[in-house]
C-alpha cells in the first residue's frame, strides 16, 4: 500500500438514512460523538450503522452492502453521511459500525487502530483511488503535448475563464477538499489559477458543459469515477510521486499517489457483529462494479436502493461469496 495520502474528500455534515435517524449537527468530532442513532439502544435490535461519504462512489458501496445486509441477512441498516475525520471518531465510539471507503487518514489510523485499538482494518475494498489533473481526451488527441505538466503554460490562454483572473483555470471541487493543487501550481511555477466549483455535483456540471461545447479544460479529478464513461479524460503527467514527497503541504511538487482504498470496522463490532461483520469484511468489488452502481445513481437518477437492487440482480456471482 502506498504512503497514505492526505487527500480527504470532505462533505458538510448531513444525514442520509434508509430509516429515520436523529439529525447530526456540526462537523466537529465532539459534536458527532454526542449523537447516535435512535435505534442504538433498542435491546436486541439487529441493526448495522454504516458511514457513507458524499461522493457517489462511496454511496454505491453503502447502497449495495446495505441492500444485501437487509435482504439476504435480515438486518436493518442505518446510514449516516458525515465528514471523514469525525466519522473515524464515531467509529471509535461505536456510533457507526463501519466505514467502507477510506482514502488514507494516517493520524486517525495511528490513533484508533494502532494506539487505542478501538478500530480495526476491515480489509481492502478492491478499488484503487487516484487523484490527478485531467484534460478532455478530445483536446489531448489534438494537442498530445498537453499531457506533460511542463507544457501546460502553453495552453493557459485556452484554459482561461471569467473566474481565473487572466490565468488558465484549474477546476477543483469543493474548497473543503484537502488537495495539493494551490501548492502544486505555485511550486511548479504554472500560469494557472485554482477555481473551486463548490461541490462534486457542481464540478460535474461544469465539466459536462465544457465537453458539450468541445471546449478545452483542465480539472482536478479522481478515479474511480463514473464520469469518465460520459466524458473521456486523459491525465496530465505531474512530477512522479515518491514516498514522502507530499509530507510538507506547502512544498509539495509531485503527483498524487495511487491509494488502495480500505474498509474499517469498530473493534467491538468486528469481534461480535456476527454475520454482518463477517459480510463487511468479505465485501470486495472492482472499479467496474462500483461505477455501474454510481452511474445509475448519478446519471440515471435511481435511488441508491433501486441501483443496488439492479446491480444485485445482475451480479450474483460477485456478491454471493460475501455471504460466506
Amino acid at each position: 500500500m502506498p504512503e497514505p495520502t492526505k487527500i480527504r474528500r470532505r462533505s458538510a455534515v448531513a444525514l442520509a438514512a434508509a430509516t429515520a435517524l436523529a439529525v447530526l449537527t456540526g462537523c466537529g468530532a465532539a459534536d458527532m460523538t454526542r449523537q447516535t442513532s435512535p435505534y442504538a439502544a433498542a435491546g436486541g435490535a439487529k441493526t448495522v450503522t454504516l458511514s457513507v461519504q458524499s461522493w457517489v462512489g462511496a454511496q454505491a458501496n453503502t447502497a449495495v452492502a446495505g441492500y444485501l445486509l437487509e435482504h439476504e441477512l435480515g438486518y436493518r441498516v442505518d446510514t449516516v453521511q458525515v465528514d471523514e475525520v469525525p466519522a473515524w471518531d464515531a467509529l471509535s465510539q461505536g456510533r457507526v459500525d463501519a466505514i467502507l471507503e477510506d482514502w488514507g487518514h494516517p493520524e486517525q489510523l495511528a490513533r484508533y487502530v494502532e494506539r487505542k485499538k478501538t478500530v480495526v482494518d476491515g480489509g481492502g475494498l478492491g478499488v484503487t483511488g487516484h487523484i490527478g489533473w485531467f484534460v478532455p481526451t478530445y483536446f489531448a488527441q489534438e494537442h498530445p503535448d498537453v499531457t506533460d505538466w511542463k507544457n501546460l503554460d502553453k495552453y493557459a490562454d485556452e484554459f482561461r475563464t471569467a473566474e481565473s483572473r487572466g490565468k488558465g483555470q484549474l477546476l477543483d471541487g469543493s474548497p473543503s477538499y484537502v488537495t495539493n493543487d494551490k501548492a502544486l501550481v505555485r511550486n511548479l511555477g504554472l500560469d494557472l489559477e485554482v477555481v473551486f466549483a463548490g461541490s462534486e455535483a457542481a464540478q460535474i456540471t461544469q465539466i459536462k458543459q465544457f465537453a458539450k461545447e468541445r471546449k478545452p479544460f483542465l480539472t482536478y479529478w479522481y478515479e474511480p469515477q463514473w464520469l469518465f464513461d460520459r466524458v473521456p479524460m486523459t491525465e496530465v503527467k505531474l512530477p512522479e510521486y515518491a514516498q514522502g514527497c507530499d509530507a510538507d503541504a506547502e512544498k509539495v511538487a509531485c503527483a498524487y499517489p495511487h491509494t488502495p482504498l480500505r474498509k474499517y470496522l469498530n473493534a467491538r463490532f468486528a469481534d461480535g457483529g456476527g454475520p454482518a461483520a463477517d459480510f463487511l469484511k468479505r465485501f470486495h468489488w472492482g472499479v467496474a462494479d462500483q461505477n455501474e452502481v454510481a452511474l445509475m445513481i448519478a446519471e440515471e437518477k435511481l435511488s441508491p436502493q433501486q441501483a443496488a437492487q439492479k446491480w444485485v440482480e445482475r451480479h450474483e456471482d460477485v456478491w454471493r461469496p460475501w455471504l460466506g
